[in-house]
This record gives C-alpha cells, sequence and structure tokens, in this order.
C-alpha cells in the first residue's frame, strides 16, 4: 500500500516501524549514546530507536533536540527514518543536519495503518510511505 506525504528531510530506507502516541523530545528523553529512550512514563521508556522508522505525532521540548538528534546519528543510534503527524521545527533541523529522511501529513489521515513491527518503505524524495501488507 503506497501514501503519500509530505517531505522534510530526503532521503530512502526501509525498515520495520516502531510507533509512539506520545511526543518525543530527543534533548534529555533520548539517551544519544545509546538510543533507548528514557523519557519516565514515555510509551517508548526502555526502548531503542536505532535502525528504526520512528512514529510519533510531534516533537516536544528544547532546541539542543535538533542536536541530540545529529549527536544519534553519529553515534550510529539514529532512527532510519521519521513519520510525524506534523513536523515542528526541532526534529525537521535535526533529521535534515542528520540526513535522516522525514516526511509527514500522511494522506487520509491514514496514521491507523502504521504498527510497530510491520516493514515499510520510506521515499522521502517522492514523499511516499509503502507500507507491506
Amino acid at each position: 500500500m503506497k501514501l503519500n506525504a509530505r517531505k522534510i528531510s530526503k532521503g530512502k530506507t526501509k525498515g520495520k516501524l516502531l510507533v509512539s502516541k506520545d511526543s518525543i523530545s530527543f534533548f534529555g528523553g533520548v539517551d544519544p549514546d545509546t538510543g533507548i529512550v528514557v523519557e519516565k512514563g514515555h510509551d517508548l521508556e526502555g526502548k531503542t530507536i536505532t535502525d528504526k522508522i520512528l512514529v510519533f505525532p510531534n516533537g516536544k521540548g528544547s532546541t539542543v533536540g535538533s542536536y541530540t538528534l545529529y549527536r544519534l546519528k553519529k553515534n550510529n543510534k539514529a532512527p532510519l527514518a521519521i513519520i510525524n503527524k506534523e513536523c515542528e521545527a526541532i526534529v525537521a533541523v535535526g533529521a535534515i543536519i542528520s540526513q535522516i529522511p522525514l516526511i509527514d501529513k500522511l494522506e487520509k489521515d491514514s496514521y491507523f495503518l502504521l504498527k510497530t513491527g510491520r516493514n515499510a518503505e520510506i521515499n522521502a524524495d517522492k514523499g511516499e510511505l509503502i507500507l507491506e501488507e
């Protein structure tokens, strides 16, 4: 199934989805050395975002979050790609400087189709998400 989206940061990748209903603050919410979500009470607390297509509604918190996402990339602990419901500047800048594909605003509000563990392919250059059946 192919869905159209808005391109924020270019790139292409394939991988497994990791879906959160909670917003993410990369600064203080994700350990940049391990890629593990450390924010207390977060629905991904204790899980790694490394090598996953990370799905979450939007970012929150400090502008240092952009740099934290960059540190994750430099430490080989970053997500393969990011899908947001509606991206904001902190996550957008972090993804762009880290060269992490990022899309948002999936057509037809189809986020209910995104489930943890589902295989997907992102072509952010074209603003496309392909979900394996």
